[in-house]
């Protein structure tokens, strides 16, 4: 039994609000469960200084935990100076699992920020980031169509990501952070809507597991998903 009371394959209850942040190009307030993220996608006209005059475009990201999102307060990186590994690791990846479904070529000369805010914290927000800062980059993408910025739209396919992992024995859909911070292994899965892996991380945080689990990991986290694409879809009002 989950402590959540969930069944294996289930998902937390999943809330996609877009549109969430007047002032952002795009944005969507992301609910895994109890992981709440704001996701906001900001447009500039600039790229790094790496990608001038090559005729191509840019998405970053950037995340942070806020001091309260978790049961103790903890500093702000701002304040301490310095972001963390595990911050650093988190923000390349979301820049990466977007960068995945965009026509950098489509949008030249321009960069598209991802900031995601995780306001509270019970497990798996960086999936929830992922996930939810599509939601957002489609928002903004849309924009600079309708304003004239873009002749179409640079986004090839969605993407979204899930954890998965083996608690108490047995492979589980989206794990809390009472499952988390107890779990044999755990993965997280970056997928598109094609069915393109973008980024699969995993660990054995005990022993080591064989392929067989891992094939379960991976059939869990692909229906998971295809849950998560339908409720991007009716965030963002797609057929």
């Amino acid at each position: 039994m989950r402590p959540s009371g969930r069944a294996a394959d289930e998902l937390r209850t999943i809330s996609l609000e877009p549109g969430f942040s007047p002032h952002a190009e795009g944005s969507c307030m992301t609910r895994f469960g109890a992981t709440h993220v704001l996701c906001t996608a900001s447009v500039a006209d600039r790229v790094p200084p790496w990608l001038k005059g090559k005729g191509k475009g840019w998405v970053t990201a950037e995340y942070g935990m806020l001091p309260r999102s978790t049961g103790q307060r903890m500093d702000r990186e701002a304040a301490r100076g310095k972001q963390s590994g595990r911050t650093q690791e988190i923000q390349r990846l979301i820049g990466r699992a977007l960068r995945a479904v965009v026509k950098l070529e489509a949008m030249p000369d321009m960069q598209i920020v991802l900031d995601c805010d995780v306001i509270q914290a019970d497990g798996g927000t960086r999936t929830a980031a992922i996930t939810g800062a599509y939601v957002a980059l489609h928002q903004a993408c849309d924009h600079l169509v309708k304003i004239g910025a873009l002749k179409e739209t640079p986004l090839i396919e969605p993407v979204a990501a899930i954890s998965c992992g083996v608690f108490d024995g047995t492979p589980v859909l989206d794990l809390d952070y009472a499952e988390d911070s107890t779990a044999e292994a755990d993965a997280n899965f970056v997928i598109t809507a094609a069915g393109g892996i973008v980024e699969v991380q995993g660990t054995a945080e005990q022993r080591s597991f064989r392929r067989d689990t891992f094939d379960n990991l991976m059939n869990l986290a692909e229906k998971g998903i295809a849950e998560l694409m339908i409720a991007q879809k009716k965030a963002l009002d797609i057929a």
